[in-house]
């Protein structure tokens, strides 16, 4: 049975190039978008381009109310789009920014924070992995994959709430590889460096992408490709021995 994964956030940035990467490696896709639904139908186009099928579905992380529902949704789409009751992988990899200083971060930007990149991740998965109903929508021996960064590693001011969120993914990523390991489900963290992306801030900035390279081991900052490459890596069954690690895609930044 061909490997269908779900990717939230991918209507663009790392999201959009891990879709297209997975297609390439012969994964049908599901993606979440909270907005621009135009994009998410442009990543639908790209993979079924390269002969994989996909379905795009709204989804805002931060909404807890909304999991449970999308969870029935995606269910339902999976049963009549493909066939199937479960999903082979899931990419966690919807995501928001923040650049604030202690000085400067407020407590509308912290609930922001954590309701996307810690609550929304931790219940979403619950929801997909370990529904109180029983019925999984990952199967056994499927994957997990958390979106780190390298920011846990590395301090660029401004930047420590976003940073501090996703210290919380690094615990849980450990945590989850060994509640889910009797399953042989395997979680793994990829936490990327800079990556030149919309979400990034400075997208075409040349200024800024020379400083970045200046600073990484390969000599060049990162695009969304790069990291897309790693998380398939991760989520193929090549890499079955690999669960509960940090997996840095920086290009060996500030080593």
């Amino acid at each position: 049975m061909k490997p269908v994964t779900l990717i939230t956030g991918a209507n663009r940035g790392i999201g959009r190039a891990t879709a297209v990467e997975l297609a390439r490696r012969g994964h049908d896709v599901v993606l979440t978008y909270r907005s621009h639904s135009e994009e998410a139908d442009a990543v639908v186009a790209e993979v079924e381009a390269l002969g994989r099928r996909a379905a795009a579905l709204a989804l805002d992380v931060a909404d807890a109310s909304a999991l449970a529902p999308f969870a029935a949704r995606l269910r339902e789409v999976l049963s009549t789009h493909w066939g199937r009751a479960q999903l082979t992988a899931i990419v966690n990899n919807a995501g928001q920014g923040a650049d604030t200083t202690l000085a400067t971060t407020d407590a509308a930007t912290l609930d922001a924070l954590y309701a996307t990149h810690v609550r929304g991740v931790y219940l979403l998965t619950q929801a997909l992995v370990t529904p109180a109903d029983g019925e999984s929508l990952l199967a056994d021996g499927g994957a997990v994959v958390l979106l780190g960064t390298g920011l846990t590693r590395f301090v660029h001011v401004g930047r420590d709430a976003y940073a501090a969120m996703k210290g919380a993914v690094d615990v849980l990523t450990r945590y989850w590889a060994q509640e889910l390991g009797a399953r042989g489900i395997r979680v793994n963290q990829v936490a990327p460096g800079p990556v030149e992306t919309a979400f990034s801030g400075w997208e075409g900035n040349e200024h800024v992408r020379k400083v970045f390279a200046d600073g990484t081991a390969l000599g060049r900052a990162a695009v969304a490709d790069d990291i897309a490459g790693v998380i398939a890596g991760v989520v193929d069954p090549g890499a079955g021995w690999v669960t509960a690690q940090r997996i840095e895609a920086s290009g060996g930044y500030r080593l």
